[in-house]
Formats: C-alpha cells, structure tokens, sequence
C-alpha cells in the first residue's frame, strides 16, 4: 500500500489571485507558488491580499522548499512576506527567479532563501520531491508545468498557460511531454488546470498577433509621440513594442522602476532584444522629435501613484502629455480594476491624448488558455482526477464540466476551494480536513489589518465620525467648560450648530448623573457620552457615524 499525498489549497481557488498550494509526500511540504492578489474597491486603504499563512507557519519545519511557476505577481508577489517568517529555498525558471527576487531584496530577505534554477525538462529530487519543469507558453516567459512523481501516481499541475503555436520567443507548451507521461504506467492520476478562460469558447490568439497591430499603429502614427504601458513582466509584449519603434526609427525609454529593473533583467538574460543605441534615458526625451520617441510604461492597471496614473494626472515628473500624442494601453483590466483602469483612461483624454486600448483595439490577447485548449491538455494527459484551479468559482464550475464533457467520471472531479485538503490515496482522492484560508490584508508595510479594521473604515466612509471632547472634574466626575464636538463627515459643522449645540447640551445632561453618584470611571465617563450623543444622532439624522468620545480628567 502507497503513501497517500496531499494537496492543500491556500490561495487561488474562488478568486483571481493570491495563487498558493501545497503538496505533502512523505510528512515534507513543497509549495507551489505564494502570491498576491489586487484589493477590491471594499477593501479600503488595503495595498495587497496574501494568503494566510497560519497552517504554514505551524508546520514551518516541515516545509522543503517553494516552487515558482512563472513571475506572474499573482504567483510570487507572497514570497516576500512569507520568507518574514519562514526560510525556504526557491525553484523556478531562471527569469522566474529573477522577476521574484525583486520584492525579495527590497523586503532585505535574501538571507532568508536560495534561488535555484531550474531548466526546461529539468527532472530534479527535491528531498522527497520527485519534480519535472515542463515548459508552457504564458504572457510571462519561461513558465512551467509541474509533474511530481509521487507514490500516489504523476500530479500534474499545468500552471498558467495558453497554447500560443506561434509564441514570440518559439517556446511552446511541451504538449508531447504530458502526453508522454499520461502514456507511463499509471498515466497522470491527478490533473490541476488553469481554469480563468474557461467560460471562454474558441482559442486564444497568439501574442505574435499583436504584433502585427502594433507595427500597424506604429506606421500610422508618424509624428506623433508614442506612449505604450503593459504589464512589466510582459517581455513577448515589450519585445514586439521595442520592434515596432526600431522598425520606425524611434527612441525607446522606459517609464517606472518595474518597467526600467525587468527590461534591464531580460535583456541581460538575452530574452529580450534591444539595441543599445535604440534605448534612451527618459530625461532624454525631449532632446527628440515626438515622432522619434517611444516611452515604454507601467501602471496598465490603474495603481495609484503609478507612472500612467500620474501621467493621467498631470502629476509624472518625467513626462507631461501633449494634444497630439498616442497612448496604447496593451493589456486587459484584471478583474477589480477596471474602475481604476476607465479613470486612468478618462484621464488620458482630458490631457488631450488618443487612446488605444483592448476596448477599440485588438492591442491585447490573454496569456490563458481557452475552452479549446483546456479540452485539448485533457484529451492528450486523461487524468484519473481532476481539480480545476485558478480562477473564480464560475470558471471552476465551467472547467469541472469541461473535464466531464472529455470523459473525466463525474464522481473523478471535484470542486475545491482555498482552504480545502484532499487526499489521494490508493482508494482514490477525496476531501481531508480544512486549514485557515482568509484574506490576509497589508497595508503599507503592515500585514493582517484584520477585517475588524476594513469594518471601521467602511464605517467611516459611508457614515462620518464624531469626535467628542469632554473634560471633567478628577475627583467630583463634573463637567468642566462646554464640550467640543469635532465632525468630518456626518454634518457640515457650520450648517448644524444647533444640531451640535444639542448634541453638547445631551452630553452635560447624561454625565450630571455620573457626577451626583460620584463615579469618576473613565469607561463609565466615556459610554456615557456615546450614549448621548447617539441618541442626537439617531433622531436627528437617522445616521450612524463612528462617535468617538475623549474624556480628559483637570
């Protein structure tokens, strides 16, 4: 009788984002990427959402190492939180490695982790971790598929991926590779797959297409100054809007620190291909003509105080728009964005300039794999067993029929969410226990805001806060002077001073009664005051602000 192995999910199941599973052979935890995931307009004054880490934080000894499958923020933007309290060492593609330890440097935990390599159809022993890197194609070079040959049979996990047949950099999805494998005795047991298209008919187009539309607009547009953003990891997209500005004679610059580190990162790694003469600082631009210049930007997605968002508002340093120029924003809104993404847009037009984007111009294909492709890798690896992974509960419902419609049995597919255990055993695989799986907030540099904090802020938002002042007497409770009553978003002050001459008459009222019983407790002192005031507000305005009282003893 087998091991049994099992998976645990703590991130990218029901969600766009925050991608992090576990696989446990022989009592050692290997992770399989740790990311991030983008706030949503509820979360407010949140920068990032991770995964929580309290099940790995309990079992930090038994952790082996972590496996990145491509350097997607959504895959690796956790790590640098996660090596805070954990030390581990990193597998992943060599650009992979490169894209993540950014944030890693940035957080001064080098120390805490090793970066190891890993090649395409790289088979390597990882303690009990028996692991195959098989190559995909994404919107992010150098992606893999992982295979773990595990007692249990081959759990193959496809990472992100497309079948583009004409990528940019000729690497396509080793399809001969899994079908090779679901051939072995004992074929694929387990398949985990991509599932964020699959509510999508039809094939991706090829990221080689929007080159084609790119060098389009390039030859167009003579004269006018070119400003193009995408995602910094994006190299294929980079690479093909680098090409079209050499093939007309433009100057290239880089605008944001992402954009600048990865685009000095591939091209020393000889991914991406760039005259040096063609590249110019982005204080240089103004020595060329508008139509001999480029500008290659962050901020597709709206971020505050990113380079496009700043440019929007008149506010980048480095660059103020002109009436004539062109701006193509080269990639989709990852779900949550798009408000900020139409703003930054709406922004764009007030300055003057045209706008390109996914909306009135094919200037961007998904990196993932549509219906067609998904029954593809399932026709050619036929799991035993299947689990959708990454992407929303729709798309993991859309999937699991997929696998149906393909002859995966019915009973051989199952539906998990982050948080979930399964096991697959010599029985077959099913649901173990569960482990903690909710948000773990971060503002600024400070993890677990805690939804208690996001509750107080939503309060805040929607309903004001009254701020009350009250000094009183040390020994008798009595009130000293009149109290003050400082509001930001309930009442206009100035417009309601009879409201707030009440609501200080209501408050002397309710602590006189404090006084005569001689009690000077401060939390009695201070209930009292939110009592009185709560109940002005109530009548008054059938409002709920925060009301914050402030007893100050004399």
């Amino acid at each position: 009788m087998a091991d049994s192995v099992r998976v645990t999910f703590l991130g990218g199941l029901g969600e766009i984002g925050r991608n992090c599973a576990a696989i446990e052979v022989a009592g050692r935890i290997m992770l399989l990427d740790c990311g991030l995931m983008f706030p949503d307009a509820e979360m407010l004054g949140v920068d990032l959402v991770l995964p929580d880490f309290t099940w790995l934080r309990q079992h930090a000894a038994r952790v082996e190492g972590c496996i990145l499958t491509h350097g997607h923020e959504d895959h690796v933007g956790g790590l640098s939180f996660l090596l805070r309290e954990l030390s581990f060492p990193v597998y992943g593609s060599a650009l992979t490695l490169g894209l993540a330890r950014h944030r890693v440097e940035e957080a001064g935990l080098l120390d805490r982790t090793q970066f190891i390599p890993v090649a395409d159809g790289e088979r390597r022993q990882i303690g009990p971790f028996d692991c195959e890197f098989i190559p995909v194609s994404h919107s992010v070079p150098h992606g893999f598929a992982t295979a773990f040959h595990t007692p249990q049979g081959v759990i193959l996990h496809t990472g992100d991926f497309k079948l583009d047949l004409t990528p940019v950099d000729g690497r396509v999805t080793d399809l001969a590779r899994m079908g090779a494998i679901a051939k072995e005795p004992g074929g694929i047991r387990l398949l985990l797959a991509d599932s964020t298209n699959a509510e999508e008919p039809g094939h991706t187009a090829s990221e080689s297409s929007v080159g084609k539309v790119l060098r389009d607009i390039f030859r167009s547009s003579g004269g006018r100054r070119i400003i193009t953003a995408c995602f910094a990891s994006h190299i294929h997209r980079i690479q093909q809007i680098a090409d079209a500005a050499v093939m007309t004679g433009r100057k290239i610059a880089t605008l944001g620190r992402s954009m600048a580190k990865n685009v000095t990162l591939a091209r020393s790694m000889g991914l991406l291909h760039i005259p040096d003469d063609a590249l110019i600082d982005i204080e240089r631009i103004g020595d060329f003509p508008p139509g001999k210049v480029c500008v290659v930007s962050t901020g597709s997605q709206g971020e505050p105080m990113s380079a496009m968002a700043l440019l929007a508002a008149g506010e980048n340093k480095w660059l103020k728009l002109e009436e004539d120029d062109l701006v193509i924003l080269s990639a989709h809104a990852i779900p949550g964005n798009e408000y900020s993404v139409n703003r930054v847009i709406d922004g764009l037009y007030r300055m003057g300039a045209e706008v390109i984007h996914a909306g009135n111009a094919p200037v961007h294909v998904s990196g993932h794999g549509m219906q067609g492709e998904l029954k593809t890798v399932l026709s050619i690896t036929k799991p035993d067993y299947f689990i959708p992974v990454h992407g929303e509960f729709r798309h993991l419902t859309h999937h699991a029929r997929l696998a149906i419609e393909m002859g995966v049995p019915d009973d051989h597919v199952l539906l998990a969410e982050d948080g979930d255990v399964v096991e697959l055993s010599d029985e077959g695989l099913d649901f173990g226990d569960s482990v903690p799986a909710g948000y773990l907030y971060v503002d600024g540099t400070v993890g677990d805001v805690g939804h208690g904090v996001l509750r107080d802020r939503r309060v805040l938002a929607d309903e004001g806060f009254v701020v009350v002042v009250v000094t009183v007497d040390g020994h008798t409770g009595e009130v000293i002077g009149a109290p003050e009553i400082i509001t930001r978003g309930w009442v206009h002050a100035p417009e309601a001073e009879a409201l707030l001459d009440e609501a200080r008459e209501q408050v002397v009222k309710g602590l006189d009664g404090v006084a005569t019983e001689g009690t000077v407790d401060m939390e009695t002192l201070k209930r009292r005051v939110r009592q009185a005031v709560g109940r002005v507000v109530s009548e008054r305005t059938r409002r709920r602000p925060m009301i914050v009282p402030v007893v100050i003893e004399a």
